[in-house]
């Protein structure tokens, strides 16, 4: 079977819930390899709420459908506060980057009680700006960090900053046409972090649209998480 982006391929799957230290219950899903353990796990923080991001953004309702049955890899995704998605609405309002540190928190309180302890923190747009503005006070809780398309737009100089020194890999993917922060910007924005690993993405955008792109992406992240997997076959067989 040949996979397409409308692929949904066997995986243990479980809708969750779970509170933050200010009291709302955030709603997710949890996808994991259908008949082992996962080797790692991918914790996904979504694209901004205002412009339409949440739990299904495409990259990430991807990977949940793909990385536990091709990379044995488990995928956590959920709806910061305030968004909605067919799974349904966490509570709350939209916290401007801020308040969503104690979503980011909470979930990674719950993966530990999940048993899938020290995850991936991987952030699209908006979520990248939620982990490096506040996942440097939770290091020893993660394996790594992977950031896609971040815009820097949030996140102070004096915030990256702080990554240099962090004793986890942090991986920037950087489209080349990125409407917000291309490769050169993007280069000088990390410049305060030299640890941080910028990867130029050719031919992409910021919204990774097309299979080509989400094939990229979904590689680079298992190139970390799973490297016996990659690349990522492009069939599937039972």
């Amino acid at each position: 079977m040949q996979v397409t982006s409308t692929t949904v391929l066997p995986a243990r799957r479980e809708d969750i819930s779970f509170v933050t230290s200010d009291g709302l219950t955030l709603v997710g899903e949890v996808a994991k390899p259908e008949s082992t353990d996962p080797v790692a796990t991918a914790l996904f923080l979504h694209p901004l709420p205002t412009a339409g991001g949440f739990m299904d953004s495409h990259i990430i309702r991807k990977a949940s459908w793909r990385l536990p049955a091709l990379a044995d890899i488990a995928v956590f995704r959920f709806n910061f506060r305030g968004v909605s998605s067919p799974r349904g609405t966490s509570e709350g309002h939209f916290g401007e980057g801020i308040d969503e540190g104690l979503d980011l928190a909470a979930a990674l309180v719950e993966c530990s009680r999940l048993g899938l302890a020290r995850p991936w923190l991987i952030g699209w747009s908006f979520g990248t700006e939620v982990i490096l503005k506040h996942a440097r006070d939770h290091v020893d809780a993660i394996a790594g960090v992977i950031l896609l398309s971040p815009p820097l737009h949030r996140t102070s100089p004096e915030e990256v900053a702080r990554w240099q020194d962090a004793p986890v890999p942090v991986v920037a993917l950087i489209p080349e046409f990125d409407d917000f922060l291309p490769p050169a910007p993007a280069r000088a924005g990390f410049a305060p972090a030299p640890h941080i690993e910028v990867v130029d993405a050719e031919g992409a955008k910021h919204l990774w649209v097309g299979e080509k792109q989400t094939r990229f992406v979904l590689d680079e992240i298992t190139k970390r998480l799973n490297p016996a997997a990659v690349p990522l076959p492009e069939a599937w067989t039972a």
